[in-house]
């Protein structure tokens, strides 16, 4: 039962962070920021994160996993209350800096919880579950967003986004007895450091392909808003793409523990990867609201899988009793990229426009499934 409650609190804390990046965008084009100003808000999400991860999965190794979650989803709550109460743009970097401060300490030990619940084929099955769930918060969190925005107004979204996390924290709170209570891990020796981690070849692979995934993931989130604004797609319109592509995570993450199965994590990443980069070299050239649809879902499909194949190859190729570590390390390059892509591919993109920017990326995403390409074949001559 814990297990599924974990998933359960995750996808209410997770559906109000990724309805608040569709916010925070919208509501920024609304009081005049332009593409790289809108980058520059997304960066904010992701930049104290890049030295938090670490840290972060170090706290869920050494003292457990309750902790570190409540932070992250009180942290999540006050950010998002902040517009509410102060709507100026300046606000908004404010917000994005403290959602993103306190909720990478949520992710990175809810993201070691999983990982810790099973061996092999289970711990595979186990993130597949949690990723179905955070495919569902890509689902629910833009959509939500778009009609309450539509609906209520950009500042009332937000209290009902702040409103979320509230049963999350009352579970942390008075319910955690339904958890599981690790046992505190040692202090580790001091000559164990974070560049041992960085050296260890395989994981370090899994460290560049995860920065890769999430290239393409960070540019759909920060671009397909400003694109279909362009477009002049309502809200609503804009959060239903938006919704078609986190159909799509969900339904391939459905499949992935069977794809995996009768493949391995390499190979069905680096297909993946290769079907992501394929759909980048499509993207600018789409303006009907229909064909938006498509290409969205068909580019989820490519996507989906990374995320939870990511998690359990960087848990797998973690040495013993680091998993945690190797966890936030991940979290790691991931942040680092959110923070360069928006402002990189915001500049970009308003100096040259959309198709630089979403070719740039399939070159990106073709280059990771080579990279896993590469390491499936290697897996395979070990066998």
């Amino acid at each position: 039962m814990g297990f599924y409650l974990i998933v359960l609190v995750t996808v209410l804390t997770h559906t109000s962070f990724k309805g608040s990046k569709v916010l925070i965008s919208l509501y920024a084009i609304e009081l005049g920021a332009n593409p790289f100003a809108i980058g520059v808000l997304f960066s904010m999400y992701s930049l104290f994160p890049v030295f938090l991860s670490v840290y972060a999965g170090k706290l869920s190794d050494r003292f457990g996993f309750r902790p570190p979650m409540l932070f992250g989803a009180c942290g999540l709550m006050l950010g998002l209350l902040l517009p509410f109460m102060l709507p100026q743009l300046a606000t908004l970097y404010f917000s994005a800096t403290l959602i993103g401060m306190c909720y990478i300490f949520y992710m990175v030990t809810v993201q070691h919880l999983v990982g810790s619940f099973g061996e092999g084929v289970d711990r595979t099955r186990n993130y597949s579950i949690f990723s179905l769930g955070i495919g569902l918060t890509a689902l629910l969190g833009p959509t939500t967003a778009g009609f309450a925005i539509d609906l209520i107004g950009h500042r009332s979204t937000y209290l009902l986004l702040a409103l979320l996390p509230a049963l999350p924290v009352l579970v942390l709170l008075f319910l955690a007895r339904l958890l599981p209570k690790p046992q505190a891990k040692p202090a580790r020796k001091p000559e164990h450091r974070v560049l041992d981690l960085v050296k260890n070849a395989p994981l370090r692979r899994v460290l560049i392909a995860t920065a890769i995934i999430e290239t393409g993931l960070e540019l759909f989130n920060f671009y397909l808003p400003i694109y279909a604004h362009s477009l002049g797609f309502s809200a609503s319109r804009i959060g239903i793409i938006l919704g078609s592509f986190a159909l799509a995570l969900l339904l391939v993450r459905i499949v992935m523990p069977r794809l995996v199965g009768h493949s391995s994590e390499e190979r069905v990443l680096s297909l993946s990867l290769f079907l992501a980069a394929g759909t980048c070299l499509l993207f600018p050239f789409v303006s009907s609201f229909v064909l938006l649809l498509v290409i969205a879902f068909v580019l989820g499909i490519g996507l989906g899988c990374g995320s939870p194949l990511s998690m359990v190859l960087a848990y797998n190729r973690s040495p013993a009793g680091r998993s945690g570590e190797a966890i936030g390390l991940r979290q790691t390059a991931n942040k680092a990229t959110e923070v360069a892509v928006p402002i990189i591919f915001g500049s970009i993109g308003t100096a040259f426009g959309m198709v630089p920017v979403f070719w740039l990326d399939a070159v990106m995403l073709a280059a990771g499934g080579a990279l896993m390409r590469k390491d499936a074949h290697s897996a395979k001559r070990v066998e």
